[in-house]
């Protein structure tokens, strides 16, 4: 498959906010050793599946939109990356055994993005 004919997909890296709330808790000592080793891995995951990545952003304060307006909420997800593979099953599988997977609780979902036709 050429680059041309690959699927595009975004991949939410997701952590409940008690997760969260807990890691800042944690003794800094303790969690610098802990964000070094996970920093050390996610590098040689990059090595490994880095040229699938097209972008990875991290997430930021929320904003709800409804009908009723505006306003301030939280979710789960601490960065967002957008990655072409031959298949979602290619996509999922090369996430299987992302460092990110190491923090309790924590998840990796990959949804497709197909283009937005009549725009």
């Amino acid at each position: 498959m050429t680059d041309a004919t690959k699927q595009k997909f975004l991949v939410l890296y997701l952590i409940p906010a008690s997760v969260m709330g807990d890691w800042a808790k944690t003794d800094p000592t303790i969690r610098q050793a802990e964000e070094q080793k996970m920093q050390a891995a996610w590098g040689k995951w990059m090595g490994e599946h880095g040229k699938m990545i097209i972008s990875t952003e991290v997430g930021g304060k929320t904003k709800r939109v409804t009908a009723s307006g505006v306003s301030d909420t939280k979710n789960d997800i601490i960065l967002c990356s957008l990655v072409e593979a031959e298949s979602h099953d290619a996509a999922a599988k090369a996430f299987e055994n992302h460092p990110h997977l190491q923090i309790p609780q924590s998840s990796i979902e990959i949804m497709y993005v197909r283009p937005m036709s009549g725009m």
